[in-house]
C-alpha cells in the first residue's frame, strides 16, 4: 500500500473537535498574545515561584517598564538580547520585556561554560544579556570577546519581596555557595532597570508576522550549535496548534479552577518556551516554576501544594520521579495531560506512569527548527503507542530517502521532514546549512529515521547518524535500547556502536541499575536473546552510576561513543 503526505492520512484520527488545518492567525505578533492574556486573566497568577505568586497585571506592568528601560539603552529593533536564566519569574519578565521592546530574544542555557556562551553571544550578535548571579562568573570569562554592551543582572530573590528575597539570596550565597565569585562593574541590578521608568514610557513598536521573534539555538549534537530562526508566525502558529491539539483533553471533564502548568523543563529550551510560557498565557494558565527539577524533594515538596493539570517532560524524568519515594506525596487526580517530548519515551515509564497517575504520558515530537510541535499523539487517548503520534494542525509530514524523494510504502523507513507555518525561516546566517535541510518543496529535513503506519502514526527507529552497522544489516540504538530497558532493574541505558574488527561495529550497552536492584551481564543476555535477532544483540556492556544528558534530560549517545573512540586511541 502506498501513501504520501498529501493524502494525509492522519487526518482520520483527529480528534473531533480538531481541524485538520490552522485557522488564520488572530495575532500580527507575540506581544498582541500576551497582551490579550494581561488583559483576560489580570488578577489570576501567571506564575508561582517558591510560595510567591506573580499575576498577570503585575507580569504586564514590570515587562513594560522594562522594556521601557531597554528602548532607553538605544538597542534597535531587531537587535538580538540573550537571556541566561533558570525557570524564575524574571525570566517572563525579560522574555515579554524583549518581545515588547521589538527585539529579538536569544536564549541561552544557564549551565554553559564559558566557551559555549562565548559562541552563541558572538554568532547571535546580541548587544545585552539577562543573566542571574549564579552564572555570571561565567559571563566575566568571556564578556571581551563578545559584543554585549549592556548586563541586566538579577538575583533568585529579585521577585520574591523585600525580606524573602533577602532570605532566599543569603542562604544561595552563603550557605549553599551557589554563586561563585564574580565582577561586571557595569552591570545593572534587575530591580534597579525595573524602577528607572514607569510602565507608561514604553512605546509599542512596529512589529510584524515575518519579524523575527527568536534565535534558538540547537544544541549542537550534529556539530557546531547553529541559531533556528523563528519568526512572530512560526511560534504564534505553534501556540495555536498546542492550543487547538491540548483542548479536547483539557476540556475532557469540567475544569472548576484556573488551568495549573508543571514547568520543570527549562524556558530557555524550545519545548518548555512554547509549551510552559506561551501555551499557558494564551490559556490563562498558572505556570508552576520549578528551577531544579534534579531536586527531587524540592519538586514534590513544591507540587504538593498546587492542582496542576499538564506535565510536560522528558523520559528520564517521568521515570525518575515516578521511582521516588516522595511520589504520593502529591495530588495527581487533576493531571490530564502528560507529554512526553525531547526523547523516545519508553514503554516501562509509560506503564509504571498511567498506573500511577491514571494519566497516559502523550508522547509528542518536534525539534528548536519546528518551534517546536509537529507531531502528537491525541490528548484523549487511553494508552501508550510507543508512536511520535500524528502531525498537529496545517503540518504536513512525509519520510523521504537520500534523494529527498517521498517514501510511500507503508512501513518502509526514511528520513522525517516536516512543512508547516512553524517551521523555521533558516539557521541564523548560515544559508549553507539551512540549504542543506531544506527541500527543494519546502520540508525541513530532521535528521530522524522513520516510518508511518496506515493511520499515519509516525514512529522514530532512529537518528542518521547514531545508526550502528554490523555486518551490513543496520541496528537502530532506540530499539536495542527499548528491550534492555524492559530488563528488571534497569533504570535507563544508552546503545552505541563501537569499531569491531570482524563485524564493522558491534553494539556496546551502559546500563544503570534501579536503586537496590541487581542487574547482571547475563540477565540483559538472555533477555535480548530473546527479544533480539542476532546482529542486534549487545556485545559489550558497561555498568555505570549515571549516564551523561542535556539540559533537559536526553541521553547523549555522542559522549559515551567519544569517550570510547578515546578508549580506542589511547
Amino acid at each position: 500500500m502506498n501513501v504520501s503526505a498529501a493524502s494525509r492520512p492522519w487526518l482520520g484520527q483527529y480528534p473531533q473537535s480538531v481541524p485538520a488545518d490552522l485557522p488564520p492567525l488572530a495575532y500580527t505578533s507575540m506581544i498582541e498574545l500576551l497582551e490579550e492574556s494581561f488583559g483576560k486573566f489580570a488578577d489570576l497568577p501567571a506564575a508561582s515561584f517558591l510560595g510567591s505568586d506573580m499575576t498577570y497585571s503585575e507580569w504586564d506592568k514590570a515587562s513594560r517598564r522594562m522594556a521601557a528601560y531597554l528602548q532607553s539603552l538605544g538597542l534597535q529593533r531587531g537587535d538580538r538580547v540573550a537571556v541566561m536564566m533558570p525557570n524564575i519569574p524574571q525570566y517572563m519578565v525579560a522574555v515579554a520585556a524583549i518581545l515588547r521592546a521589538g527585539l529579538v530574544l536569544v536564549n541561552v542555557n544557564p549551565l554553559y561554560t564559558a566557551r559555549e556562551l562565548e559562541h552563541q553571544l558572538k554568532d547571535s550578535g546580541a548587544k545585552a544579556i539577562f543573566i542571574v548571579e549564579n552564572f555570571a562568573h561565567t559571563l566575566q570569562q568571556c564578556l571581551d570577546h563578545t559584543d554585549i554592551k549592556h548586563i541586566v543582572l538579577a538575583t533568585f530573590g529579585d521577585r520574591l519581596g523585600a525580606l524573602k528575597g533577602w532570605v532566599v539570596n543569603l542562604v544561595l550565597r552563603h550557605v549553599k555557595k551557589l554563586v561563585p565569585p564574580f565582577s561586571l562593574p557595569t552591570a545593572v541590578g534587575f530591580n534597579d532597570a525595573l524602577a528607572k521608568f514607569p510602565a507608561e514610557a514604553w512605546q509599542r513598536p512596529q512589529v510584524g508576522l515575518d519579524d523575527i521573534a527568536v534565535l534558538q539555538y540547537t544544541g549542537g549534537t550534529t556539530g557546531v550549535a547553529k541559531g533556528a530562526v523563528l519568526l512572530q508566525r512560526n511560534i504564534l502558529s505553534n501556540v495555536v496548534q498546542c492550543d487547538l491539539w491540548y483542548e479536547p483533553g483539557l476540556r475532557a471533564r469540567p475544569l472548576n479552577h484556573q488551568v495549573g502548568f508543571v514547568c520543570a523543563l527549562p524556558l530557555y529550551h524550545i519545548f518548555a518556551f512554547t509549551v510552559n510560557l506561551l501555551l499557558c498565557a494564551k490559556q490563562g494558565g498558572k505556570s508552576i516554576l520549578l528551577p531544579n527539577p534534579r531536586d527531587l524533594p524540592s519538586v514534590f515538596k513544591e507540587l504538593s501544594k498546587h492542582q496542576f493539570h499538564s506535565f510536560p517532560a522528558v523520559n528520564t524524568l517521568f521515570n525518575a520521579m515516578a521511582h521516588h519515594p516522595d511520589f504520593n506525596k502529591v495530588d495527581w487526580s487533576h493531571l490530564r495531560i502528560s507529554v512526553g517530548g525531547g526523547m523516545a519515551v519508553q514503554s516501562a515509564v509509560a506503564k509504571l506512569w498511567l498506573e500511577k497517575t491514571g494519566c497516559p504520558i502523550c508522547e509528542g515530537y518536534g525539534l528548536s527548527e519546528t518551534s517546536p510541535v509537529a507531531t502528537c499523539n491525541p490528548v484523549t487517548l487511553t494508552e501508550y503507542t510507543g508512536t511520535i503520534g500524528i502531525p498537529v494542525p496545517g503540518t504536513y509530514v512525509k519520510l523521504v530517502d537520500d534523494n529527498d524523494q517521498e517514501v510511500t510504502t507503508l512501513g518502509e523507513r526514511g528520513e522525517i521532514a516536516i512543512k508547516g507555518p512553524q517551521v523555521m525561516a533558516g539557521y541564523w546566517q548560515r544559508p549553507d546549512e539551512t540549504a542543506k535541510v531544506m527541500t527543494a518543496d519546502g520540508y525541513f529535513k530532521t535528521g530522524d529515521i522513520g516510518t508511518m503506519d496506515e493511520r499515519g502514526y509516525f514512529t522514530i527507529v532512529d537518528r542518521k547518524k547514531d545508526m550502528i552497522l554490523v555486518s551490513g544489516f543496520n541496528v537502530y540504538p532506540s530499539e536495542v535500547e527499548e528491550v534492555v530497558a524492559s530488563v528488571p532493574g534497569v533504570l535507563e541505558c544508552a546503545a552505541i556502536g563501537v569499531p569491531d574488527e570482524n563485524s564493522g561495529e558491534k553494539v556496546k550497552v551502559f546500563i544503570v541499575s534501579k536503586p537496590g536492584a541487581t542487574v547482571t551481564e547475563e540477565d540483559i543476555k538472555a533477555h535480548a536473546k530473546a527479544n533480539l535477532t542476532g546482529y542486534k544483540r549487545p556485545r559489550l556492556f558497561e555498568f555505570r552510576e549515571t549516564l551523561p544528558k542535556s539540559p533537559v534530560g536526553k541521553i547523549l549517545r555522542r559522549e559515551l561513543r567519544e569517550e570510547e573512540l578515546q578508549k580506542t586511541a589511547a
